[in-house]
């Protein structure tokens, strides 16, 4: 085996995702991971890529901006040189209005929209009306619309980053020493050892619980966020439905929780009534004590490095995040948000 530039230790969104951007660069990488490819929370079924509310505007909100910018030309890419779809789509997504309060407050999020997000996606309010056939009902006849939101196939979209970091000649093996830079992106499993050795909590495992419904709702339908669910129509003519967050829960089976949530959304959209349920599915999400990503040098060893704890958020930062980490890794050029840095997160 040729010695690497760049060991990724985790085959997860965030590991594949800074494999690809360091092997693009030139560099050799290989992502170590007994598990394979998506085999934690990364190989999910919901995908929603959503930003945060444009208001109380921070670095985590402009990163993840930046990020969910750039994702359309970073999953072409990916596609085009790997040969497989990650089933993303720049769709949009629709919310209903509760009340006059929860509508006012939209329309001063729409202003704010105009300003930090400077023209490149929209945040609108807009009359349920004007929404034909796939649409969420609004106790307020309004709802909201972003042009940002976007939607792509977890456990699809790790296969084929994998598949474009093979073409590109990357290995993605098993098991594998150290060689060159290291990065740590194992999740659950790096947080729990981080807390072990340091004695305190850095971070935890959130259960989640989602499931496919056999729903074509149109390849260019935006998802939905309704009862705080997201609604995720994907192109291959299902639907998507998540996700529960179970801080205490022992385990990766799916239980009533998950029931309860197929329910309210059956209630919720009576278009989903008759729905078979195809898949049901349950992980444990990487959640820092910060709930942003952390990212840097490692804090168990300096010379190494981490990217981790992205909390729901993983996948819409996962583009920004390889690019940041790249540029660590390979040119010593640190642009980690200081929010970010694993010695403020623990």
């Amino acid at each position: 085996m040729a010695t690497s530039d760049i060991t990724i230790r985790g085959a997860g969104i965030f590991g594949l995702s800074i494999a690809w951007a360091c092997i693009k660069r030139g560099a050799r990488v290989t992502v170590v991971d007994p598990n394979g490819v998506g085999a934690g929370p990364s190989g999910g079924v919901v995908g929603a890529l959503a930003p945060h509310v444009p208001e109380n505007w921070n670095p985590k909100k402009a990163f993840q901006l930046d990020s969910l910018l750039m994702a359309q030309s970073f999953w072409r890419e990916v596609e085009e040189v790997g040969g497989l779809s990650a089933g993303y789509g720049r769709t949009g997504r629709l919310q209903p209005i509760a009340d006059d309060k929860a509508l006012a407050l939209a329309h001063r999020r729409a202003g704010t929209a105009l300003e930090l997000w400077e023209n490149k996606a929209v945040w609108e309010v807009v009359p349920a009306a004007e929404i034909e056939g796939w649409g969420p009902e609004s106790p307020t006849g309004f709802v909201i619309r972003d042009t940002l939101s976007a939607r792509l196939h977890p456990a699809r979209s790790c296969a084929a980053l994998a598949q474009a970091i093979h073409a590109k000649g990357g290995l993605i093996v098993t098991e594998a020493p150290d060689q060159g830079a290291v990065c740590w992106a194992t999740g659950v499993h790096d947080l729990d050892r981080i807390s072990t050795a340091l004695d305190r909590p850095v971070g935890n495992g959130v259960k989640g619980q989602a499931a496919v419904l056999g729903f074509d709702a149109g390849p260019d339908a935006p998802q939905l966020f309704v009862d705080t669910i997201h609604v995720i129509p994907h192109a291959d003519g299902t639907t998507a439905i998540g996700s529960t967050s179970e801080r205490e829960a022992v385990g990766l089976d799916t239980d009533s929780q998950l029931e309860d949530l197929i329910e309210r959304v059956r209630s919720a959209l009576p278009i989903l009534r008759d729905a078979p349920v195809l898949q049901r599915w349950a992980g444990h999400r990487p959640r820092s004590k910060s709930r942003a990503p952390v990212l840097g040098a490692h804090p168990l060893d300096q010379t190494q490095f981490i990217a981790n704890g992205g909390f729901k958020i993983g996948f819409g930062m996962a583009p920004r995040v390889a690019e940041v980490m790249a540029d660590l890794m390979l040119d010593g050029r640190d642009a980690v948000p200081d929010a970010f840095r694993s010695d403020l997160s623990i």
